[in-house]
């Protein structure tokens, strides 16, 4: 799934595909990351679209190991950036799993083994709304207990767009598709309750964007 936001969608450059939201937002999500995630985390990340977020954290979090996934029409994207660009120079005891095909609505698709956090960026509102639960869902069912769900992007709260900016992306949208667009922050944090994803914060990021983060309760994953 392609990085995309009220900041520019991701757009194909040649040789692979580049998200210049990527570059914008990398900074202040690895913050986040630094600040939430245990030393030597292993990593889910859903969406990965161009895979710039998955080799910044990587080459910058000591230990990390990053999961990256993406629908199967994006993998060759994801494995033509990690060829050029190899994986060298990634953090001391970090490291960076070849791709995973995964659609969240193919719950045959969501790997198995535990995951001490689940991470995915704009990718909310470009899926269909039926598709939300099924990504919560699927994160519940891959974390550890005590694991977290971290979810960046443009929210609406309490069903109103926080910013001018927000309001019109969601418009264009739903003009584009409307099983597209915002969703309402409040709304998601009430459906990860009821699939056992507790609500911990959500923080305000640069460009009227915020990070979600829930933690997985109950028993192990399965």
């Amino acid at each position: 799934m392609a990085e995309a936001g009220q900041d520019g969608p991701a757009v194909s450059l040649l040789p692979v595909r580049f998200s210049e939201a990527c570059e914008r937002n990398k900074e202040p999500i690895l913050q986040v990351l630094r600040d939430w995630l245990p030393p030597r985390a292993r990593v889910l990340e859903v969406g990965s679209g161009s895979g710039q977020h998955a080799l910044h954290f990587t080459r910058q979090l000591a230990g990390l190991q990053w999961q990256p996934s993406d629908r199967c029409e994006h993998l060759a994207d994801l494995v033509e950036r990690f060829t050029l660009e190899g994986r060298e120079g990634l953090a001391p005891g970090a490291s960076l799993a070849a791709p995973l095909e995964l659609d969240v609505d193919r719950a045959d698709q969501w790997p198995r083994r535990p995951y001490d956090a689940v991470f995915s960026a704009n990718t909310t509102h470009i899926m269909a709304a039926t598709s939300v639960p099924r990504l919560l869902a699927g994160a519940a069912g891959v974390l550890r207990p005590g694991g977290l769900l971290l979810l960046y992007g443009p929210f609406l709260g309490g069903g109103v767009p926080t910013a001018a900016s927000n309001a019109a992306f969601d418009a264009h949208l739903r003009c584009l598709d409307p099983a597209m667009g915002l969703r309402d922050a409040r709304a998601l944090s009430d459906q990860a309750l009821s699939l056992g994803l507790e609500p911990l914060a959500d923080m305000a990021m640069p460009a009227n964007n915020r990070t979600l983060i829930f933690r997985r309760l109950g028993p192990p994953a399965g």
